[in-house]
């Protein structure tokens, strides 16, 4: 692939894509419905025939990611969602929840490949992928999209960052995939070790917010960031191209923002819950609430792709929250106050601190007991897999708003 042959989809007038897409719809409907008895249940009594608009698909029930882990569990591995058989999935991963996703068919099986062109990468170009491959599919969903493309991969992961700063010094690589602080993190410790990782020219970022301060940091250094929306479940939903004005939703899905807690699509410019509908046989997903806020901005982008664009990540329909390209969950902050009955209510904080984000636990308890702490501390890196800094409060002096993960970090002038 070359960023040439996504050229034609790329440009078609808005309204030929849309009957395209609605035109395919029913029978992705119907083929969910006849082969995965998780959709039939879901769907029960609707027709898939008469699902041919954006009217018509509004008055389909909204599958959340809240809801298909409740279901997994009933039904698992993958709650009847599934079509066909698990043996037939190239590979299975686990998201934080946990979460289970079958890889969906093809040499490009998330989409990303558009993405990556639409951010300058093209053929020949080595790419330093850092995002995991152990249990989730993020390694591997731009590794597909990059080797679509032509790229070469290092799968970099997230190990030990002086030898991932080696591996740049000598490969030379010419673009980064990864989280947008981990990249800040390669090039201060490629600074501080003398060691040259000036061959990384662009990048494409996904898993947290790209601050605005950060990418001038990045545009400083010699880098151009561009970023993705994407989850596990969808692949990559949308990007920024060259012009990073608004992020493109990608071909083949379609998107629609809807009230939180409903199905009911809000006008154009409002801010509401992101739901997707994808296209996959194997893994199909249909109104797919991603628990996100967006908006839909008016007008095309200014590189000339044709399709609706997002204002970006404005933050979580729900609670749970994306804290260094990991969700952690409320269900998570309970499970850390039951394994320690001194503790009586706590609250996560999430903020920044010198470009990366900060997670600080402040749980209630009787006494300020500095080895209660400590082991509380321990407790939210077993169940986060992140370190966080744990404060003891008195009893009563966490606000009584029903609130147990706070975000503070600033999404105002975040990414467009």
């Amino acid at each position: 692939m070359t960023g040439e042959q996504f050229e034609a989809r790329d440009r078609l007038p808005p309204a030929q894509r849309e009957a395209e897409l609605f035109a395919r719809l029913p029978d992705a409907i119907a083929h969910a419905v006849r082969t995965a008895p998780g959709w039939a249940r879901h769907l029960a009594g609707i027709d898939p025939a008469s699902i041919s608009s954006r009217a018509a698909l509004a008055g389909m029930p909204v599958l959340r990611k809240s809801d298909l882990l409740a279901l997994q569990k009933q039904h698992p591995p993958f709650g009847g969602f599934l079509s066909g058989e698990i043996a037939g999935a190239p590979r299975v991963y686990m998201s934080p929840g946990p979460i289970f996703e079958p890889q969906p068919e093809g040499e490009d099986p998330w989409n990303a490949a558009r993405a990556l062109a639409a951010a300058g990468f093209k053929p020949g170009d080595v790419v330093f992928n850092t995002f995991s491959y152990h249990l989730t599919p993020g390694g591997f969903l731009l590794d597909h999209g990059a080797r679509a493309l032509g790229c070469t991969v290092f799968p970099a992961g997230v190990g030990n960052t002086e030898m991932l700063v080696e591996a740049v010094a000598i490969l030379q690589p010419d673009a980064y995939v990864g989280t947008p602080d981990f990249l800040k993190v390669i090039l201060d410790k490629a600074r501080d070790l003398g060691r040259d990782a000036s061959s990384i020219k662009r990048a494409l970022v996904s898993g947290g917010a790209l601050f605005p301060s950060l990418r001038a940091d990045y545009a400083a250094r010699g880098v151009t960031v561009r970023q993705c929306y994407a989850t596990a479940e969808l692949g990559v939903i949308a990007y920024e191209s060259e012009v990073a004005d608004g992020m493109i939703v990608n071909e083949d899905c379609i998107v629609e923002i809807v009230r939180p807690g409903t199905g009911t699509p809000v006008a154009d410019g409002e801010v509401g819950e992101l739901v997707v509908t994808t296209f996959k046989r194997a893994y199909p997903m249909l109104r797919f609430g991603t628990g996100d806020l967006s908006a839909i901005l008016p007008g095309q982008s200014a590189c000339g792709r044709t399709n609706m664009r997002l204002a970006g990540w404005l933050g979580r329909a729900d609670q749970r929250t994306k804290i260094k390209g990991m969700f952690v969950d409320p269900v998570q902050i309970a499970e850390i106050t039951a394994r320690h009955p001194e503790l009586v209510r706590a609250r996560l904080t999430v903020t920044r601190r010198d470009e990366q984000d900060v997670m600080s636990l402040f749980a209630e308890a009787p006494s300020q007991d500095d080895g209660l702490a400590a082991r509380v501390a321990d407790t939210l890196r077993d169940v986060t897999k992140m370190k966080g800094a744990v404060t003891l409060v008195a009893v009563g002096s966490l606000p009584n708003d029903g609130k147990v993960i706070v975000d503070e970090r600033d999404y105002a002038a975040a990414p467009a």
